[in-house]
């Protein structure tokens, strides 16, 4: 059985996005990016990968992505419907026509979905967002890796989306780079 693994950036208040979808507030900085390239270079789309100088290298760490429609809209508005073509691409949506033979859409039931992919033989699975869908699947994710950037959003889209539901995680590594950028890892507590 494989592990769900929800990799994503964070403010320090807990907001993925700003609240009409802006990123540009996080500030990577040579070293952490150099880290993201090095160790997670399978969560980077394939377009980052190939600018870096990472695209041949082969997957360590996931072999399928999961992801909700705001995630992949951005890629799909740029006219890129394969946007991490070295992995299996499955989009969570409701309303999205079938884009690509790359890409598969899940319709209902994210969580049996998921479930699905972990039993099966791989690499591990990668949620890469949004908040809503990690907060549907929460029940089901094994690891967290939180990249937190030294930023207070003030609103914005919360990582799990506005769900109340407790769960526990254990630390597991902590990463520190210059600038204040940190990586935290953490373990489901069963």
């Amino acid at each position: 059985m494989r592990d769900l693994v929800y990799y994503i950036g964070v403010s320090i208040d807990g907001v993925i996005a700003g609240p009409d979808d802006e990123v540009d507030f996080y500030v990577l900085g040579e070293p952490f990016t150099e880290w993201m390239a090095a160790e997670y270079a399978d969560a980077l789309p394939t377009h980052v990968r190939r600018a870096m100088g990472v695209d041949g290298t082969p997957n360590r760490r996931f072999d399928t992505i999961v992801m909700g429609r705001r995630t992949y809209d951005p890629a799909l508005g740029a006219g890129i419907v394969s946007p991490y073509a070295h992995l299996r691409q499955v989009v969570v949506s409701r309303t999205l026509e079938s884009p690509s033979p790359e890409v598969t859409v899940v319709r209902d039931d994210p969580v049996a979905a998921v479930r699905a992919l972990k039993a099966e033989s791989g690499l591990d699975v990668y949620l890469a967002g949004g908040g809503q869908l990690a907060g549907q699947l929460l029940g089901e994710i094994d690891r967290l890796v939180v990249k937190q950037y030294p930023v207070v959003a003030g609103a914005g889209r919360p990582a799990f989306g506005a769900h109340f539901a407790p769960t526990g995680f254990a630390l597991d590594d902590v990463r520190t780079f210059p600038g204040g950028p940190a990586v935290l890892s953490y373990v489901r507590q069963r």
